[in-house]
């Protein structure tokens, strides 16, 4: 993968993905994100990579929001075509049919703390700081914010953050819910590698349905969303990773997972 602004390493089924412009403190402009869109595409069709890695380049940013010198000159409907491009990217991500974990290493602002929250799993670095301050500059989030921050972390707490443009320390980000864990900055990209190469290591159509489901479901009523989970549920019945999985299981040794 040829890239100006991401640097992309594969080692065994984990891919890492670094955003890399940290002289701007990773900041998203419109080539990164072309960029990405594209690095998205590839490692969804390579099925030798189980599981993916965000990150950002430098100790100060995981993505410092989107390249202002670029969106001061954006009109009304430059605008709207421009986030539903970054929706777009996002929901690919999102929908991947792989686990993406969000290292977050330092600033996470703006359209940087949308991607992350486009991510399945997001572990923060105890220097991490995470906000939405685009009212401050007279927007609003573009990327998904307003839609997946309230989902994360519920509609009082994404308003308080939206509305006020506050800046939230890792700790707080994990108390409301919006990153699952915090670990010292030394540690990040250990525990991450660590989590992505866990989840590699399972059944990969059940790790991809059982994100599908949860991501089918989770506006639906009740019986709606479990209607889901039962389909879901038979699909992965008829796999031969299935078959291998519970033969493994009652053979007490490890399984080999064959996609299929």
């Amino acid at each position: 993968m040829q890239n100006e602004h991401l640097l992309v390493e594969i080692s065994d089924t984990v891919a890492v993905i670094t955003l890399n412009r940290p002289k701007v403190l990773n900041a998203l402009n419109a080539a990164l994100l072309k960029e990405l869109d594209a690095t998205l595409q590839e490692l969804s069709a390579d099925n030798s990579v189980r599981a993916v890695i965000v990150t950002g380049a430098g100790e100060k940013a995981f993505a410092a929001g989107a390249d202002i010198e670029e969106l001061a000159a954006v009109s009304q409907s430059q605008g709207q075509v421009q986030a539903e491009r970054g929706q777009r990217i996002f929901s690919r991500m999102e929908t991947l049919g792989k686990p993406v974990v969000a290292a977050i290493n330092g600033y996470a602002l703006g359209g940087g703390c949308e991607l992350a929250m486009a991510a399945t799993i997001r572990i923060a670095s105890e220097a991490a700081r995470l906000g939405q301050p685009e009212v401050k500059l007279g927007l609003i989030p573009g990327y998904g914010g307003t839609q997946r921050l309230p989902r994360l972390v519920g509609k009082g707490a994404a308003f308080k953050m939206m509305l006020t443009g506050e800046i939230v320390p890792a700790t707080e980000a994990l108390r409301i819910g919006l990153v699952d864990e915090v670990v010292p900055a030394a540690e990040l990209m250990t525990r991450a590698q660590a989590l992505a190469k866990a989840i590699a290591g399972m059944a990969p159509i059940a790790v991809r349905e059982c994100i599908a489901a949860v991501h089918a479901g989770y506006d639906l009523p009740l019986d709606e969303g479990l209607a889901q989970e039962a389909a879901r549920f038979g699909l992965c019945c008829g796999t031969e990773d299935k078959a291998e999985g519970t033969r493994a299981f009652l053979e007490k040794r490890a399984p080999k997972w064959r996609n299929k």
